[in-house]
């Protein structure tokens, strides 16, 4: 899974007039910036990553330029991935805008495949605004190059036993582990595909890479990759549950008893987990779209439920008084987590 034109995307949805709008998110281009990700409106230009912000802003002079805002984007991406752990049997997340799901035993054909992804590409629309393609085959290096195939809003499906010839007429660019220097290498070869590479003997591969991991290039090439999904690389920071509702809500009491039930499925996974929790937040969705979220502290790291849910009201309450509803989304979620037992606050003394 692979978030479209992220850092631009959160920025458009913050601010929808720059929708449609070539928009490059990065450095002065009156600088020395670079630019760090371009709408796809921008990228007609020729404009993209690491690119200088002057080189974009003279193949695109009408190109709006915003600086990047690294925390309001980590926060967005903690919504999507949240939503997106809930939904499948797991996750390895290794960037902010992307991740590769293992889909074993939830779906069984190419097919199903698809349809699992067309929903969860609907479910993060929907839920967080925000569009994601996704690359699905037998192993990381098909499903992340499958990724890039049909952006923005793409879903490739790549069936087992087409790896191979998937992969062959592609870029060797477009193989994760050859940069520019090897790409050069090969280049001087005769070597333009990544079929090209698949094809080398060992004598004619150590010959052109004399490296350790040759070897390996060369198997994901033919489109050989043992790879596993490790959720264990990617734990999670923030555990949360949170529901759009059918109609908005303008009820104040009526919200709280969603964040009770919401904090106590919260509460149900951090002990699961084996974890306690010493900030909750919970998050407001209004109906144009404005998120509101508000945050609550322990004095200690708790999984007690009565602990978690009394955090929760007070997080809402602080939200509700800074804007009140009517509200279309309510999450409640635990932050700084920590593991261990006998986490649970002790009885409060008799009064």
């Amino acid at each position: 899974m692979d978030l479209d034109a992220f850092f631009a995307a959160v920025e458009v949805l913050d601010d929808p007039s720059l929708a449609g709008r070539p928009l490059v998110v990065g450095g002065d281009p009156d600088g020395r910036g670079v630019v760090s990700t371009a709408s796809y409106e921008a990228r007609r230009f020729g404009i993209r990553s690491a690119m200088p912000a002057a080189e974009a802003r003279r193949r695109c002079p009408d190109a709006v330029f915003v600086r990047p805002d690294m925390p309001r984007y980590r926060e967005r991406s903690r919504e999507v991935w949240d939503l997106v752990r809930a939904e499948v049997p797991a996750l390895e997340q290794v960037g902010i805008d992307e991740g590769y799901i293992d889909l074993y035993r939830a779906v069984w054909t190419s097919g199903g495949a698809r349809r699992f992804l067309e929903r969860l590409q609907q479910t993060v629309r929907r839920e967080t605004g925000l569009d994601a393609s996704f690359g699905c085959g037998s192993g990381k290096t098909v499903a992340k190059i499958a990724s890039d195939a049909d952006k923005p809003r793409g879903v490739v499906v790549v069936p087992a036993g087409q790896e191979a010839a998937f992969l062959a007429p592609r870029p060797l660019r477009a193989l994760p582990g050859i940069g520019p220097v090897t790409e050069q290498r090969l280049a001087k070869a005769g070597l333009e595909s990544i079929g090209d590479l698949a094809t080398l003997d060992d004598d004619r591969l150590r010959a052109l890479l004399p490296t350790s991991h040759a070897v390996d290039l060369r198997d994901r090439a033919r489109g050989l990759d043992g790879r596993e999904v490790d959720p264990s690389s990617s734990p999670a920071v923030t555990i949360g549950h949170e529901r759009t509702f059918p109609d908005d809500i303008d009820d104040p009491e009526v919200l709280a008893g969603h964040a009770e039930r919401l904090a106590s499925l919260v509460t149900e996974r951090l002990r699961r987990d084996g974890r306690g929790a010493g900030t909750v937040t919970v998050k407001l969705r209004y109906p144009d779209f404005q998120i509101q979220s508000r945050a609550a502290s322990a004095e200690m790291a708790t999984d007690d439920e009565a602990e978690i849910i009394r955090l929760a009201q007070v997080a809402l309450g602080r939200a509700l008084a800074d804007r009140p509803p009517p509200v279309r989304l309510l999450g409640v979620s635990v932050t700084r987590l920590v593991p261990g037992a006998q986490l649970s606050l002790p009885p409060a003394p008799p009064a």
